[in-house]
């Protein structure tokens, strides 16, 4: 299961990120991914509370947004979505369209818990 090594990256950045804000801890954790990542989504969330445990990020929710496959036809210059088996233009049904999205996997959006600062 390589979505292991995939969270533990996850939460490297999100580490980095929380470093970064003096943050001391992480409420959210928002993640595009496409049908055509390589990523298995159930499989990411089953990993993330492993690779989570004892940082900042170990109480955080993620959120898994699915991002759907876009592509541009090279005939037509149409851009729609298609399906991730089937990658065809949807207006004129060529098969020459290359990706425009559904291949990417996004760290969107971090909520981080940030202290207000003292004030003397």
């Amino acid at each position: 299961m390589h979505e292991l090594s995939v969270a533990q990256a996850l939460v490297e950045q999100v580490e980095d990120l929380a470093s970064q804000h003096g943050a001391t801890g992480v409420y959210l954790i928002r993640v595009r991914i496409g049908p055509l990542a390589g990523i298995e989504p159930e499989l990411l969330a089953v990993a993330f509370p492993l690779a989570a445990a004892g940082t900042r990020a170990e109480q955080a929710r993620l959120d898994l947004v699915m991002a759907p496959v876009r592509v541009r036809c090279q005939t037509c210059s149409a851009e729609g979505e298609a399906q991730p088996n089937n990658l065809v233009c949807g207006a004129c049904g060529d098969w020459r369209t290359r990706i425009v999205s559904g291949d990417e996997m996004i760290l969107e959006t971090v909520e981080l818990d940030i202290p207000e600062p003292i004030v003397s």
